[in-house]
């Protein structure tokens, strides 16, 4: 088979919740086992870190993978969604996985795939693990998809487990309350191994006993990155990038930009701290350098990214109401500088948009779209909804449509952004190239299919 055909092969005959959602939620781990057990235990060949949390996962990863990276080891790095291509979810030190190694992969272990019926992110999870025992990483960083307890990710035995956060989201997968939301965030945390616990604050004491007690019946020691004080201070730069000054790596700056980028700063450190505590070398020169190039050495796309300068263009791929608490006050700060806001969003159907609309800022011309996909919430829907709650603006069938317009619309002194959906920006990554809108990339396909991605 050629690439695609193995890409819509795995999207046939395993079901992808990117593609069909809920009915391809799979929750337990024995299907990850029986692969498992069938490629000969990979995972089990490297020292690996285990991530989840409702947001901030995939920053915390990356700017993990580029610190060890950095500090000299070779670094496997699995994280979800894709954006533009799928081999983005599988990375040795930067590099995609080869094409043809997918196309490898399963072929060789197609009969195993057929008699096992695991889900398309239970075969991925196993693609990469056995790609990075194949390339002998020294550590992979492993991004959980969905919760944790039962996610196909879960089936490793890490020597540092993370948890970024947790606020609601997939209640119809992880339950309708913090507390069960936690309890299942928690199911990462493994016998004897240390958990840091990022964004959990007094407001949450419910969600943090949570993660104390699981600590506790696992006998694994338990760090709050709030509680460690890891930084001293954090001062924005005129730039907008944020200068972080740390007790133990110095003064740095980092280049993934956006609000949420303090306390996500704040986990790395406090994680940092517990792999030296591990007896893993990490200089903190390399801290220094690595956290100043992070989507440079990573490849790490649609977090509070820059497409193009005049108009300012800046894509996020944040998707609920967490997210938009931290990404409405940086929009509103950055149109002091600029004349007008223009919203291109789009959202996925089984979002909380309710709880999302009434943050999003007023004073903005809004492009509802929505995008190549079929969980896209249809986009007459969503302009309703937006307009009951006071945002008014026009509708767009597809997200080539919103941008063309809202680039012909906009003075070089507006500001675009766009957003509310991995999907949308999925879309958008295309059709700008070295800084610049490409107009005639909106007449091209991609008949793979690989930039559909899941929002997990």
């Amino acid at each position: 088979m050629t690439y695609i055909e193995t890409l819509s092969y795995l999207y046939s005959c395993t079901p992808a919740f990117h593609q069909v959602g809920r009915s391809a939620y799979k929750p337990g781990l024995e299907r990850s086992i029986a692969l498992d057990k069938a490629m000969g235990n990979p995972h089990r060949g490297y020292f690996s870190i285990h991530v989840t949390g409702t947001n901030g996962k995939g920053s915390v990863a990356h700017m993990l993978a580029a610190v060890l990276r950095e500090a000299k080891y070779r670094v496997g790095l699995y994280t979800s969604p894709h954006l533009v291509d799928f081999c983005e979810r599988i990375r040795v030190n930067g590099k995609k996985i080869p094409r043809q190694y997918v196309v490898d992969f399963v072929e060789r272990h197609r009969v195993v795939i057929e008699s096992v019926k695991p889900s398309f992110f239970e075969v991925t999870s196993c693609l990469a693990f056995e790609f990075f025992r194949h390339k002998k990483v020294d550590v992979a960083i492993i991004e959980a998809g969905l919760g944790g307890r039962l996610d196909s990710t879960n089936i490793i035995h890490p020597k540092l487990s993370i948890i970024t956060n947790v606020s609601k989201e997939h209640t119809q997968y992880l339950g309708d309350t913090l507390i069960q939301i936690a309890n299942e965030k928690a199911g990462i945390i493994k016998s004897h191994v240390p958990v840091v616990i990022g964004e959990a604050t007094e407001e949450q004491p419910e969600v943090n006993e949570v993660f104390l007690k699981k600590a506790s019946e696992m006998q694994s020691p338990i760090f709050f990155a709030r509680e460690e004080q890891r930084l001293l201070n954090v001062r924005q730069q005129k730039s907008g990038k944020l200068e972080f000054h740390s007790p133990e790596f110095g003064r740095f700056v980092c280049d993934l930009q956006g609000l949420a980028q303090r306390m996500n700063v704040q986990t790395v450190l406090t994680a940092l701290h517990q792999l030296k505590e591990l007896r893993i070398k990490i200089p903190s020169k390399s801290v220094r350098n690595a956290m100043g190039k992070v989507a440079e050495m990573t490849n790490l796309m649609g977090r509070w990214q820059t497409l193009q300068t005049e108009p300012l263009v800046i894509c996020d791929t944040g998707h609920n109401a967490a997210a938009w608490e931290h990404l409405t006050p940086q929009l509103l700060q950055k149109t002091e500088l600029h004349t007008n806001l223009r919203m291109i969003i789009g959202m996925s159907s089984d979002k909380d948009i309710d709880a999302i609309l009434p943050l999003l800022p007023s004073d903005a011309q809004y492009y509802f779209t929505q995008a190549s996909t079929g969980r896209a919430l249809q986009v007459e829907t969503l302009a309703t909804k937006a307009r009951q709650h006071g945002l008014l603006g026009t509708i767009f069938h597809s997200v080539g449509e919103a941008v063309e317009a809202a680039m012909k619309e906009a003075r070089p002194k507006d500001m675009i952004f766009i957003g509310g959906s991995n999907f949308v920006v999925a879309d958008a990554l295309p059709l700008f190239k070295d800084g610049k809108f490409q107009e005639e990339n909106l007449q091209k396909t991609d008949m793979d299919d690989t930039r559909s991605a899941a929002e997990t």
